[in-house]
């Protein structure tokens, strides 16, 4: 018997981001939460496509329409309609390194941005913004060669909170200057080459475990800790519906 994860509660607020819902344009799936479930499989099991049970149907079916689904934005549509309502009395950043399996390289053109090459061999860097209670807000794909301050700035554009967490990779002038202009707290511990330490609530840099224990979570699902999407759209289909599901 095959093990499934969605619960009630989840699926009712999914469902109607769905494409393909009884009512829309065009043909009406079959089975919208089942998919969901043989996405949510992939991902936990870290199985190749052609290795999906049968009891979901057919892998091709079920890859090809996780495939548009990317492309047209339908996972990020899932991941804000069950992430809409962050906590901001204080964010967190951090950032993560995936090893990409062979299987995941080739893709032509700018498909693959997010690949690059670090110490470890060819890698994507995960950069996510989690609130106050450890849910992800957004997050940014570069690739692992990439340093953590480079990503900060798309993930805080637009954003209203009160303080950032973040560890010493995130000590930087611009930064800080960007913070203090907002009027937020950069909870921030220096360098150890800076000129002159910065102090920061080392009672709110406690609460820093929340982004690395949502890393951990996210990792748990294997086609995530390791990089088997050829295509930066479809890892991060896959990042978005297991972020929405690991939602508190």
């Amino acid at each position: 018997m095959i093990r499934l994860m969605l619960s009630d509660a989840q699926w009712e607020r999914i469902a109607p981001e769905l494409s393909g819902k009884a009512g829309d344009p065009g043909g009406t799936g079959r089975n919208n939460r089942l998919f969901i479930e043989a996405v949510l499989w992939i991902a936990r099991t870290g199985s190749p496509w052609r290795d999906l049970p049968e009891a979901f149907g057919k892998w091709f079916t079920v890859y090809t329409r996780f495939w548009r689904w990317a492309q047209k934005g339908v996972w990020e549509r899932v991941f804000k309609a069950l992430c809409d309502d962050p906590d901001f009395e204080y964010v967190l950043i951090d950032g993560t390194l995936v090893r990409v399996h062979q299987h995941g390289t080739g893709a032509k053109g700018t498909q693959n941005q997010a690949i690059g090459r670090s110490r470890g061999g060819l890698t994507t860097k995960i950069m996510a913004l989690v609130d106050a209670l450890g849910n992800l807000i957004r997050f940014t794909l570069p690739p692992g060669q990439r340093h953590d301050s480079i990503g900060v700035e798309p993930l805080i554009t637009g954003l209203d909170f009160e303080a950032l967490i973040g560890d010493k990779a995130f000590d930087n002038n611009w930064l800080r200057a960007n913070l203090n202009q907002r009027g937020a707290a950069a909870v921030i511990p220096s360098k150890a080459d800076r000129a002159g330490r910065i102090p920061h609530d080392a009672e709110m840099y406690k609460w820093r475990h929340l982004v690395e224990n949502f890393f951990c979570q996210l990792k748990a699902f294997r086609r995530i800790a390791t990089r088997y999407e050829k295509t930066d759209a479809c890892f991060a289909g896959l990042l978005n519906l297991v972020a929405a599901f690991l939602a508190n």
